[in-house]
């Protein structure tokens, strides 16, 4: 039997890269999916890609009117809610002394509390032993240069993993964190950095990691079918690395 069957779950940020391929996963496992996003015109990819199973959205993660209507969508779709995983996000890099107030507020607003208020939004609608997943980033416990503000909203969100692990585990919900490594998706063209730029980091990241390679987001989404299944029912509050081996080498 299918790891998901019956199980009913949203995927924000899930019109590309991982959250896309997360979507597929879950899916093919057995679950009713939902999935929002921004832009139209990966909504409508979406929608072709994945088919009728799917359930689309619009949202903005930074919008708590656009944050009430998801709500309201999935209890008129499914009632209730097995699985979330808190997937959207952006990742911007720049020098210390460039950073404006607009460059740290996109971030965490979109990282920290779209976060925060998407479980907050969801969580009356989480059924007894429901799994919430929080895409966290292997930089969570690293540093970088240009890369402050991104990395400080990703160790955010893996303590915002522990906090709210514990604050729901009265229902046996489950609040784990999931942190890819350097993924290349089109997320990687939102960071702000010049082509020559990107590529240094990336060439940077193939050194640090053991395996030597970037991942790929088909290698990401087993991990999170994995904390969204039955198979991790006594894991919470815990940080799923698949990073190649950067973050703990």
């Amino acid at each position: 039997m299918a790891r998901l069957t019956n199980k009913t779950a949203v995927i924000t940020g899930g019109t590309t890269g991982i959250g896309f391929a997360t979507a597929k996963q879950f899916v093919a496992e057995g679950a009713q999916v939902l999935i929002t996003g921004q832009d139209e015109e990966r909504l409508r990819f979406a929608a072709k890609e994945l088919g009728e199973r799917v359930i689309l959205v619009r949202a903005d993660v930074r919008s708590l009117p656009d944050l009430d209507t998801l709500a309201a969508r999935v209890q008129a779709e499914f009632g209730g809610l097995d699985i979330l995983f808190v997937n959207a996000g952006i990742g911007l890099f720049a020098p210390l002394e460039s950073i404006d107030e607009g460059f740290y507020d996109d971030q965490f607003d979109i990282n920290v509390k779209g976060v925060f208020f998407t479980v907050q939004k969801l969580a009356a609608l989480l059924h007894e032993g429901a799994s919430v997943i929080l895409n966290a980033s292997a930089v969570n416990e690293k540093g970088a240069a240009m890369g402050s503000v991104y990395f400080a909203t990703k160790a955010a969100v893996r303590s915002l993993a522990r906090t709210l692990a514990a604050e729901l585990a009265v229902r046996q919900i489950r609040v784990n964190a999931l942190s890819p490594g350097f993924v290349p998706t089109n997320f990687q063209g939102k960071m702000g950095l010049l082509p020559e730029v990107l590529d240094s980091f990336g060439s940077y990241i193939k050194q640090a990691a053991p395996l030597g390679r970037f991942g790929r987001p088909e290698e990401i989404a087993p991990g999170a079918v994995f904390l969204a299944s039955d198979e991790s029912s006594d894991m919470t509050a815990a940080d799923l690395v698949i990073d190649g081996g950067f973050m703990n080498v």
